[in-house]
Formats: C-alpha cells, sequence, structure tokens
C-alpha cells in the first residue's frame, strides 16, 4: 500500500486532532463561590511543574520488568540515530562504487548493508522500521501503565472532593477533561522523548557532520534553516493558541448542552421544546465550527512558512553542492550524500512543526485536568485521624453552626443528644436546615462552630472512610446505579450473598415485588434507576441500607415517595431494624414519627422546640400547629373516581 507524504501525513494528523481533543471546558460553578479561570498568555506556563508530574508517569516506580523495557525503549531509540547517520553514507558509497565500476562482490556488499540499514530504519524518518515498530511494541505496556494510573489517580481525587464541589460540577465538562487529560499525557510523554528530542539530537549530528565532512556552508545552511524553522513555528503556534482555546470552549459549551438536555430529557417532553433544544445545539455547533474555521486557516499557514523555509533551505544547499561535483570539489555520491540526508532530515523536522502543536494542543487539553489534580478538598482527614470506634452509637451535637455561604446561617447552635438505641426526629420547614444536619453527620461538610461527638470522639478528627462505615443513610432522592436490582441492593455490602440480599429487601418490603418482574433481581433499572417508581428505588435504597447494618441510621424523608399503604408496611421493618441503632429521622409526615424518643423542631436553623410528640403537643407551639394542619389535609375529603369520571363527561360535551 502506497505511504502517504509527510505534509499528508502532517495535515491528516492535525485534522485528527482537532476532532479527538476538541473541548477545553470551563470551570463549573460552586455553591457559595464564583470561580473565574484565567487563562495562562502561553501554554509554556509552568513548564517545569508540567513536566515534573510527567515524569513520575515515565519512569513506572515499583515494576522492574516496565523500568526495563523503558530502557530498552531508549537504547532503541539511540540505536535509531546511529542509523539514520550510516544510510547516507552507505547510498553515497553505492553510488561511487557504480560510478568506477567497482567488482561485483565489494558492490554487492554495500549494496546489503545499505538494505539491512534500511530495512531497520524504515521509511526515511524511522517511522515504520524494524527498529521502531520494535519500540513502538515494547513501550505499549509503559503507556497502558501511564494511561491507567492518571485516569485512577484522577477518579479517585474526583470521588475525594467534597460534595459542595460535586453539587456545581458540569458533567459532561469533568468527563472530556478527564478523557483529554489522561490521553494528553501519553501523547506528551512519547512526542517529547520519541519525536522532539530524537529530532533535536539529529539536527545537532546534521551540523557537526556537514561542517566535518564536507564545510562549514553546509552546517550553516542546515542551521539557519533549522533555526528560523523552529522559531517561526512557535511563533506562529503560539499566535494560533487563541484560535485553538476558544474552538475547543465552543466545542465544549455544545457537548454540555447536548448532556445536559439528554439528561433532563423529560422536563423537555412535558414542555414540548424539542425543536428549542436542537436549535440551540445547532446554535452552539455554528459557533465551533467558525472557531474551527480561524483554526485551520491559521494552520495553513503554518504549513506555506514551513515549506518555504524548507524549500529554500533545500535549494541553497543543493546548488552548493552540485557547483562542488561539477568544479570536481565533490563526487556524484556526494551530491546524493547531501540530498539523502537533507531529505531524511526535514523530514522528521517536518513532522517536528506537527508534534511542536501536538505538544501545545496536549498542554492546552491537559489545563483542566491540573484544574481538576489541583482542586482542594473541603473535607479533609486530619494529619494524625485515627479510626472511629463506635461501640454503642452516641451522637451529641455541641454548639453546631454552619452555613454554605458565608454570612446566612443555616445552622445557629444546634445541640442535641441522640443516646444509643434512640429514635430522634428532625422536623419543621423546607430550609430549615434538618437535612443540612444529616450531611453534616455524615461529614459531607465541615462544622464552621461547634463539633460533633459520636461515642464522645469528633468527627472531624477521625478518619473519614471509618465514620462513614458506621453510618447508613436513606436519602430523600435515591438514585440508583445502571445495574440489576441485585448489585443495587449489593452495593450495601459488596460481599454480600444472594441470600442476603434477599433477606434485606425483604425486610424493606420490596422483595415480592421483584419477584414479579420477569427478570427478577436481574431486573435492570435503568439510567439513574428510572426505570423504577419513586417508591422503588427508595424501598432499594432502604434494603441497601438494612443489607449494610450501620451502627447509626439517617433516614432524610425515606418513606416521603411511598403510599400510605407501603409506608405502614414500610415503617414496621424501619422500626425493627433501627430498634438497636441509633436513628435520626427527618420526616415530612408527622404520623411517621409520632413514636420517636426525640423531636427536635427547627426554624430558621434554630431547635425552637423538643420532646416527645405528646409532649410537643401539649405545648400547644409550632409542632402541635403543624400536627394540626396535617390532620386536617388527611380528614379533608378527596373527590371520588365516580364524580371525576362525570365532570371529564361534562368537559368532553361542552
Amino acid at each position: 500500500m502506497a505511504s502517504k507524504s509527510p505534509k499528508s501525513k502532517k495535515n491528516e494528523t492535525e485534522a485528527n486532532q482537532t476532532f479527538t481533543l476538541s473541548v477545553e471546558t470551563k470551570d463549573g460553578r460552586q455553591q457559595g463561590s464564583s470561580k473565574v479561570r484565567v487563562v495562562p498568555s502561553s501554554t509554556w506556563k509552568d513548564l517545569g511543574r508540567k513536566v515534573a508530574l510527567l515524569i513520575p508517569y515515565m519512569w513506572p516506580r515499583g515494576s522492574a520488568p516496565l523500568q526495563i523495557l523503558v530502557l530498552l525503549c531508549i537504547t532503541l531509540l539511540g540505536l535509531e540515530r546511529v542509523i539514520n547517520v550510516f544510510v547516507p553514507i552507505y547510498s553515497k558509497d553505492i553510488v561511487n562504487e557504480l560510478s568506477e565500476k567497482e567488482n561485483w562482490k565489494v558492490l554487492a556488499k554495500t549494496v546489503c548493508i545499505y538494505v539491512l540499514l534500511k530495512f531497520l530504519q524504515g521509511g526515511g524518518a524511522g517511522t515504520s522500521g524494524f527498529v521502531s515498530n520494535m519500540r513502538s511494541f515494547l513501550w505499549t505496556r509503559v503507556q497502558q501503565h501511564t494511561s491507567r494510573t492518571v485516569q485512577l489517580q484522577l477518579f479517585a481525587h474526583l470521588h475525594a472532593l467534597s460534595l459542595r464541589w460535586h453539587l456545581g460540577r458540569k458533567t459532561g465538562d469533568v468527563l472530556r477533561s478527564v478523557d483529554r487529560g489522561t490521553s494528553s499525557v501519553s501523547n506528551l510523554l512519547n512526542y517529547i522523548v520519541f519525536t522532539i528530542l530524537p529530532t533535536i539530537a539529529d539536527i545537532v549530528i546534521a551540523i557537526v557532520y556537514f561542517v566535518s565532512y564536507f564545510n562549514a556552508w553546509f552546517g550553516l545552511i542546515v542551521f539557519i534553516c533549522m533555526f528560523l524553522y523552529l522559531i517561526l513555528t512557535i511563533i506562529i503556534t503560539e499566535w494560533r493558541t487563541k484560535y485553538r482555546r476558544n474552538m475547543n470552549q465552543q466545542d465544549n459549551n455544545a457537548k454540555s448542552k447536548a448532556v445536559d438536555s439528554l439528561l433532563n430529557f423529560e422536563t423537555v417532553k412535558y414542555y414540548n421544546s424539542e425543536s428549542y433544544e436542537v436549535s440551540r445545539f445547532e446554535e452552539a455547533i455554528l459557533k465551533y465550527q467558525a472557531s474551527e474555521w480561524k483554526s485551520n486557516a491559521s494552520l495553513a499557514l503554518l504549513n506555506q512558512t514551513q515549506n518555504l523555509i524548507i524549500g529554500s533551505g533545500l535549494l541553497a544547499g543543493s546548488l552548493l553542492c552540485a557547483y562542488f561535483v561539477t568544479v570536481d570539489r565533490f563526487q556524484v555520491g556526494d551530491y546524493v550524500l547531501f540530498g539523502t540526508y537533507v531529505v531524511q532530515l526535514y523530514t522528521p523536522l517536518n513532522w517536528f512543526g506537527t508534534y511542536y502543536r501536538m505538544i501545545q494542543t496536549a498542554f492546552v487539553d491537559m489545563e483542566n485536568m491540573f484544574e481538576l489534580l489541583t482542586e482542594e478538598k473541603e473535607v479533609k482527614d486530619d494529619v494524625n485521624a485515627v479510626d472511629l470506634l463506635c461501640i454503642e452509637g452516641r451522637v451529641d451535637f455541641q454548639n453546631v453552626c454552619f452555613s454554605y455561604i458565608a454570612g446566612k446561617e443555616i445552622l445557629r447552635n444546634v445541640s442535641f443528644t441522640a443516646m444509643p438505641g434512640q429514635t430522634v426526629a428532625l422536623v419543621g420547614q423546607s430550609g430549615s436546615g434538618k437535612s443540612t444536619i444529616i450531611r453534616l453527620l455524615f461529614r459531607f461538610y465541615d462544622v464552621q462552630e461547634g463539633c460533633i461527638l459520636i461515642d464522645g470522639q469528633d468527627i472531624s478528627k477521625v478518619q473519614q472512610s471509618s465514620l462513614r462505615s458506621y453510618i447508613g443513610v436513606v436519602p430523600q432522592d435515591t438514585v440508583l446505579f445502571n445495574d440489576n436490582i441485585r448489585e443495587n441492593i449489593r452495593y450495601g455490602r459488596i460481599a454480600a450473598s444472594d441470600q442476603e440480599v434477599e433477606d434485606a429487601a425483604l425486610a424493606a418490603d420490596i422483595h415480592h415485588k421483584i419477584l414479579s418482574l420477569p427478570d427478577g433481581y436481574d431486573t435492570q433499572v435503568g439510567e439513574r434507576g428510572l426505570k423504577l417508581s419513586g417508591g422503588e428505588k427508595q424501598r432499594v435504597a432502604i434494603a441497601r441500607t438494612i443489607l449494610k447494618a450501620p451502627r447509626i441510621i439517617l433516614l432524610d424523608e425515606a418513606t416521603s415517595a411511598l403510599d400510605t399503604q407501603t409506608e405502614r408496611n414500610i415503617q414496621a421493618s424501619l422500626t425493627r431494624v433501627c430498634a438497636s441503632r441509633t436513628s435520626i429521622v427527618v420526616a415530612h409526615r408527622l404520623s411517621t414519627i409520632i413514636s420517636s424518643d426525640l423531636i427536635l423542631v427547627l426554624h430558621e436553623g434554630q431547635i425552637v422546640e423538643r420532646g416527645r410528640h405528646e409532649d410537643l403537643l401539649a405545648m400547644q407551639g409550632q409542632y402541635s400547629a403543624m400536627w394540626q394542619k396535617q390532620q386536617e389535609q388527611q380528614e379533608s375529603p378527596e373527590p371520588s373516581a365516580s364524580s371525576d369520571t362525570q365532570q371529564q363527561q361534562q368537559n368532553s360535551e361542552e
């Protein structure tokens, strides 16, 4: 199969880079603060820090086989440089021996050595020869190690970031940043180690060789051409960076709109806005394509400038060498040597511009990955943090103050104690701070003042992982993994058996419902569990928590999506499960918490009433008012089905 010319390959490579590495995201908004990212004037800013981050990925610590592969690849890289010097020399020898009618044996030996060197070198630039192919094959394992390490580090770091950051993130932006950042690290190592550094070495070797073998004029011609080529390539590439960044930003906006629209497809259909979403997406694509045109136009200018410099240098050197041949100072083979060596040198130099742009692009694409890696963790384990030792499960809130936004307190001097085995209920209007107490206890955030104790241990002084291992949560808005029901329940305790999973489902009053499905426990729940109803999702979440068997259970409106009958069934199960455990319940329906050991009534971040159900009713305060209002709502007559049908018939007749 015919190979493509270097220039066509170069343009194709740039086009592929434009397609696959075409996004640069903006930072997502954060609750409580606004963050504006300042793009550096040059992608080489903080180069030392970026390279320092790359070096550990190149040298795989703790893996002797991979380290041997790295050393072997570098050795093969040096062998390629030696081969590149000898290929033009043997090409010259063949021409001279043919011109001088050398005997067959000498000529055949020279030809065989030349062909062997070409076999090892490949197509002039070392891109498809035996040595290069072997090096690429051996480097694959190192590259896989690098890619795996970067992805795992990013994935672990994202999971370690605070809830505040995740609430403000844009999922599409983050995923694109992770994909681009991961690929750019691997690509950078390849470009720098196996392309840029070897090309610079070839240039230095060529200048020294031309000066020593020919004369200083040839070395000067090569030096001037190389210098102009590299300098103009860097200047023009830096100039066109702004077009590349803008193209990345516009493409990111388009992808972000598409992801956001698809995630909220139900809302789109509710408001019959399909055409509006398509037009928004089309507008984003048009902006991206306008930026893409500017980026490609500046690329064309760069390519033409490079061609002009290379052509001028080749013309000057060829004319000078041809002149020396005509005056018998050089042999014909020397002209062949010069032409072969220069073409061999200009081919990787031509790629040098491409790879420089790739490196520059990779740095642009890595900027968001570095931002993610340097994103500060809001909730950190103390340096001397120890594992939580939870035996009884006593929970103490002592003068806790907290705010999401500075100057707007959500909790003010909240103090209460949940004794081991007790059930403490939190009630109050929306925004009074009920769910915030749950989040603080689970340490999604750290308190600004006061402290939270479990069995006398300050939770800010213990390991987060040990704290959360003792706490089970049933959230108000349950989101399931896109897997089957069995694995979603098993997530409460990964090592649980199928029988334990079914027992937990039975306790959550969903076992029989699951068995009635065609695929039973193997039923796929869909993305975010959308194939299940709200009540079914909450029962799966309850089963998951039951399977975890924690010492402390947090129920955040755990039965809010259930009908009255199912709620009553689950309440009995929850009562059994919570009997020997400390439970903190956020409730809207007061009928579900009348048996609680302690009820806390919150208003504007403060506890205004506390006591048992009967005591609070006797106070004739806020709790009593809420109870009376809910009782009146339950006693109000609901329209019967027959009356509804009659009304619909009358409307249709009208």
